[in-house]
């Protein structure tokens, strides 16, 4: 069945003068797309965002009401130092979320077998309670709990090669071992929580400042490949972030742009062996923007 891609009209919104997390990110990766024949190739649809009761099936409701409603009409609502709420802000992060549990949806009826979540702002900072690292609700998590809605999926695996570990993910499923969580990252970096967890279904993959290819893969190997496999996932979803590429700004990871292909042929190979071929990946990090154009187009071919 063909691949499909899922985007939002919605870039320019959210957006802070001087932030990195800005919405020229969402731009590169679909021009790049577009003029690489992807876009047409594997087919492009418009997200349809996520209502309040759905971000709620994650995050406190509370929570969701504050964020919502803190929404200004002009200017900037700081969350914390790095995170914040502009105009727009909350309808791009709805349509980040929907996009996850409609690319389920596509799935489960058949229309595609692999889903690539083209949005922004990421998501996987964001914790059951707080939001934080440019990450308002935690897109992942939703599609993850709703996916194990249905009758048909029992067990998900969330894979995230993000350059930062994926806290927020952690912390909403720390207790539910029908989720299987690996994570990739640059040890003794942002945000340095949630790295304690003995739980054998938080699989922690750290990587020391300066690590390349090798150890990136090496690394995976060594820790996901069998913690997958004994899974058992019904469905695979993926943390797609590029920014532990070498000319990312944010981290000392050096990986190159043929990286990304391979992390996605080994995704797709698990995926083929145990899901019938079924992922939805959903854009996190990456913040060079040619980076993050070159590794998107490197990884979204192992999706067709």
């Amino acid at each position: 069945m063909p691949a499909v891609i899922i985007t939002h009209a919605d870039c320019l919104a959210h957006h802070q003068a001087g932030h990195v997390e800005r919405p020229e990110r969402l731009q590169a990766v679909l021009e790049r797309l577009r003029a690489c024949g992807l876009a047409r190739e594997m087919g492009m649809v418009d997200a349809i965002p996520a209502d309040r009761d759905t971000l709620a099936s994650v995050h406190p409701r509370s929570l969701v009401d504050l964020l919502c409603d803190q929404e200004p009409d002009d200017g900037i609502v700081h969350i914390d130092p790095d995170t914040f709420i502009s105009k727009g802000s909350i309808r791009a992060a709805q349509l980040a979320a929907g996009a996850g549990t409609q690319a389920v949806d596509k799935i489960l009826a058949g229309d595609a077998d692999r889903v690539f979540c083209a949005v922004r702002p990421p998501g996987h900072h964001a914790e059951r309670a707080q939001a934080m690292g440019f990450c308002l609700f935690n897109s992942v998590a939703i599609a993850a709990t709703y996916a194990l809605e249905q009758p048909s999926i029992n067990r998900v695996a969330i894979l995230d090669f993000d350059v930062h570990h994926c806290n927020g993910t952690v912390d909403l499923f720390r207790d539910r071992h029908e989720v299987l969580v690996c994570s990739s990252f640059q040890d003794h970096h942002y945000p340095g929580r949630y790295l304690d967890f003995t739980n054998e279904h938080i699989i922690n993959t750290p990587l020391a400042a300066g690590a390349g290819s090798r150890e990136f893969r090496d690394g995976i190997e060594t820790s996901w490949l069998s913690a997958v496999r004994d899974h058992r996932p019904d469905l695979i979803l993926v943390s797609a972030g590029f920014d532990a590429h070498a000319r990312d700004p944010l981290a000392e990871i050096n990986l190159g742009n043929e990286d990304f292909a391979w992390i996605g042929e080994l995704i797709r190979a698990l995926a083929d062996e145990l899901t019938g071929g079924r992922i939805i990946a959903t854009l996190e990090g990456g913040y060079d923007l040619a980076a993050l154009a070159d590794s998107v187009e490197q990884f979204l071919p192992t999706l067709r």
